[in-house]
């Protein structure tokens, strides 16, 4: 098993905008004055010179339209709903906002068996939104593939009990935590694992402060360092920049490359950028306009494919 894959679903987004249903606890959101068309036509176009990039370092992005039919302003984030496992599994997952429930649709496992994937099963959680608990995928949950474990920030879109099953129902070890920022003052829940951390093959870059528990910092940093992983640590401010939300990928000859946004490029320091480059090049693209409306950045945008093929 390993922990980066070469190849990656990605949705092209058609109706993007500020999403006024997750607005209410993804404190990264913020509005643009501009009209939503014109914040779809931005949005596209970074999307589309980042797939470039990431297809010239011999990346495989399968890029999937999305349709107008279901106003989806979130669905350029398909590693919130799904995520594909070595084994053929497919894990659905129950989203917090109504309007991201929209997004989960069917053709997208037809279009990976059409490129020669095969899925086994899908594990579906979605039921548990009737109930008001969710587990946002990729999002929620950090995933170290090869050393079985499972690292999630509870909050208003992790839940607890659900992470767990899916912990069993994967052969994941659990390591649950809280991770908080300060917003006006206050110390709320981060809406995602993913944007305070990264876990790459021999490194994880991570924002600790965010860790206000110190017994739960010192299982996190336990975990990270028994597992042979180099911590880089990130400020609050650098996680803001969204430098928490990358994405370690194989390009052409297996080489590795973690991706992140040009934001969170500029936020590194050349002592991080240097101690990341001992590992593998960087690969940084401008996603000005879907960082500032979606209030997520590359990482949240790819969703890894680890399914076996025909």
């Amino acid at each position: 098993m390993q922990q980066t894959t070469n190849t990656i679903l990605m949705i092209r987004p058609v109706s993007f905008r500020m999403n006024e249903q997750t607005a209410v606890n993804n404190y990264f959101q913020e509005a643009l004055d501009l009209k939503n068309a014109e914040i779809n036509s931005k949005a596209q176009d970074e999307f589309d010179a980042f797939v470039e990039k990431l297809k010239a370092a011999g990346i495989n992005v399968i890029v999937e339209e999305d349709d107008k039919l279901n106003d989806t302003p979130d669905s350029i984030f398909p590693n919130n709903w799904v995520s594909f496992h070595g084994n053929g599994d497919v894990a659905k997952y129950p989203m917090f906002a109504e309007n991201r429930r929209r997004e989960r649709r069917d053709e997208v496992f037809i279009r990976l068996e059409e490129e020669g994937f095969i899925i086994e099963n899908i594990v579906d959680y979605t039921s548990a939104e009737h109930e008001g608990f969710f587990l946002e995928g990729t999002g929620s949950v950090a995933l170290d593939r090869v050393n079985r474990k499972a690292y999630c920030a509870l909050s208003p879109r992790a839940d607890e009990e659900l992470f767990i099953e899916f912990c069993e129902d994967f052969e994941y070890t659990p390591v649950i935590f809280t991770a908080n920022q300060t917003v006006e003052g206050k110390r709320l829940a981060i809406y995602h694992t993913n944007v305070m951390m990264c876990l790459a093959e021999n490194f994880a870059v991570i924002c600790l402060d965010t860790i206000d528990d110190k017994k739960e910092r010192k299982s996190v940093v336990k975990h990270l360092k028994q597992d042979g992983k180099e911590i880089i640590s990130i400020t609050e401010k650098q996680m803001h920049q969204f430098a928490g939300n990358m994405l370690q990928l194989r390009g052409t000859n297996d080489q590795l490359y973690l991706i992140m946004s040009e934001a969170a490029y500029s936020s590194l320091t050349k002592t991080q950028i240097d101690t990341i480059e001992k590992y593998c090049p960087i690969i940084s693209s401008s996603l000005e306009t879907i960082e500032t409306c979606g209030g997520g950045s590359a990482r949240c945008m790819m969703a890894e494919v680890f399914l076996p093929r025909a």
